[in-house]
């Protein structure tokens, strides 16, 4: 089977988040044939597989061509590649492609800005697909006059949402670049033939904007499309720091851009397959067919832990951990103030607070201001008067000289800790689970579905029900070794790769079993003839005859 991967994060130039998942998919899978179309900048690919090749590459960072006031500046020829341009398609559109583009954009801005119409923006969506497919040119057209004009007259019309009602001139523009970022992919050259039109299917490892090219391979060829979400792009958008200082009604109409396309997504795909329940409630609010939705757990590397997890006994019984990103969602504060409940009633704990490196401008502030507020709450302890003092709450970063490993690091833990207010799938908990550590954690996202009764959940923004819980499993060993045994048997039986792998070997077969055959033809296509076409005779007028007993019976 040949298997179009759209990727996000740029695989495979860089891993990004979902990265090791595509490269254990790709290398699990390898009866099939994998066509790669990265989202990301372009540089020096990783090392792929024989089933796998990279054939497309698009940049959304890469500035686009203007086709109606004139190129920002030259393209190399990766970013014209990346683009799907060229020097015909950058040029002005004439009079007819203008109102095709205007007629499209109108529908399109109508979907976005008005409260109940669900159909406008798949059709403005897909006739400018269609545009930009035929002349190409689209980037600069989404920038132009034309375009703004008709957003502000979309954003006025009887029935338009209050708040994008209230945009004024700078919102629109605004937005116009955020949507013409957005809708780049329409501008792919991905939609030929002997690319997209070739392949049997298209799994897109993200929804949003990873997934519209799989969107436009099922508009152009009928290709069937599956999509993998195991964290929510809207989810994302809504959370997302950058946009919760725009104004109001810029929000709206960005909120709507990213919904209207989730929501189409999920209407066009042959099935969805979220990480788990919490994904899914996600989708199912978004308008998902329940029948198309199958939860498929991320599959993780078990083999690296399996040392400390079968020394379950190891570690200091004394130490809680918290591994993570640091951000103001992982509520490190609450942390800190459950700590100082938990030293005040058991003075020999400590707390190892290990940071995975993290790319957020914003991560290194709230670290600072993390480190500030332990050392108010625990000043250093010294044993004697000459003696140096030493902190009970320590600040590592996962690769450094005190936590060189994620095994070492959960090694160490008696307790292992989750603090979060918002969480999507709890990786930090499936490693510890994998180690057979006992967890504590607070009640959001997945964390439930993944614990399974084998750790304990308290409410967040809660610190004294987490002090009481840690403390819970500090003074009780047997307890501890008890759930830890547990967890690592339930994460080896759920999170695994193999587990993984063998959903979508499945998938994959069955989405191919429902699609016609296409592209080639000949024995070697699976389900290209009825089973019964290569059983040789007559043998159904023979079983009717054996059925009935025959003339002479």
């Amino acid at each position: 089977m040949r298997i179009g991967l759209l990727t996000e994060g740029g695989y495979p130039y860089a891993t990004g988040e979902s990265g090791p998942w595509c490269e254990r998919l790709v290398r699990g899978l390898g009866q099939h044939q994998f066509d790669l179309y990265a989202h990301g900048p372009a540089g020096t690919p990783l090392p792929l597989p024989p089933n796998a090749r990279l054939v497309r590459t698009g940049n959304p960072g890469t500035a686009a061509p203007d086709a109606e006031a004139g190129d920002r500046g030259p393209l190399n020829r990766v970013e014209r590649a990346a683009l799907g341009e060229d020097r015909a398609s950058r040029r002005a559109y004439g009079r007819r492609e203008r109102r095709r583009f205007t007629e499209g954009f109108r529908a399109l801005a109508t979907g976005l800005c008005a409260e109940h119409d669900e159909t406008s923006f798949a059709t403005g969506l897909y006739a400018l697909a269609d545009l930009a497919r035929e002349r190409g040119g689209l980037p600069g057209a989404l920038r132009s006059d034309d375009a703004v004009r008709a957003l502000e007259t979309a954003c006025r019309a009887p029935g338009a949402r209050r708040a994008a009602a209230a945009a004024g001139l700078p919102d629109h523009l605004a937005f116009a670049d955020h949507l013409e970022r957005a809708l780049r992919p329409l501008s792919l050259d991905w939609y030929e033939e002997e690319a997209l039109g070739a392949v049997d299917l298209c799994h897109s490892t993200a929804g949003g904007t990873t997934a519209l090219p799989g969107l436009l391979a099922k508009r152009f060829f009928g290709t069937p499309l599956l999509v993998t979400e195991y964290g929510v792009q809207l989810r994302a958008h809504y959370l997302s720091a950058s946009v919760a200082d725009r104004p109001a009604p810029l929000r709206a109409l960005l909120a709507a851009l990213h919904g209207r396309l989730a929501a189409e997504t999920y209407r066009q795909a042959a099935l969805l397959t979220p990480g788990n329940a919490h994904a899914r409630r996600w989708q199912e609010k978004c308008g998902a067919d329940r029948d198309r939705i199958r939860t498929v757990h991320p599959g993780m590397a078990a083999d690296r832990f399996a040392e400390v997890g079968e020394d379950e006994e190891s570690g200091d019984p004394t130490t809680l951990v918290w591994v993570g990103r640091v951000e103001p969602a992982r509520d490190l504060v609450a942390l800190l103030h459950a700590f100082a409940e938990i030293r005040a009633r058991q003075p020999d704990v400590r707390l190892r607070i290990v940071a995975v490196p993290a790319r957020e401008p914003a991560a290194d502030a709230y670290l600072l201001h993390c480190k500030g507020f332990a050392a108010q709450l625990f000043p250093d302890e010294a044993a004697g008067a000459h003696a140096v003092g030493e902190n009970p709450v320590t600040f590592e970063e996962l690769g450094g000289p005190e936590a060189p490993t994620l095994e070492d690091t959960y090694a160490s833990a008696a307790v292992v800790v989750l603090s979060s207010v918002v969480e999507g799938f709890p990786t930090s908990l499936v490693e510890a689970m994998f180690c057979a550590r006992a967890t504590v954690s607070t009640d959001v996202g997945a964390v439930v579905e993944v614990i399974g009764g084998t750790g304990l959940v308290v409410p967040p923004r809660n610190p004294r029900a987490l002090a009481d819980a840690c403390l819970a499993l500090l003074r009780d060993p047997e307890r501890r070794y008890r759930l830890g045994a547990a967890a690592r048997a339930r994460a080896l039986e759920l999170f695994t790769v193999e587990q993984n792998l063998s959903a979508f070997r499945g998938i994959y077969l069955e989405l191919l079993s429902h699609a016609p055959v296409r592209h080639r033809s000949g024995d070697g296509v699976p389900f290209a003839h009825p089973a019964e076409a290569h059983v040789p005779g007559s043998w159904t007028h023979q079983a009717v005859t054996a059925g009935t007993g025959g003339p002479d019976a």
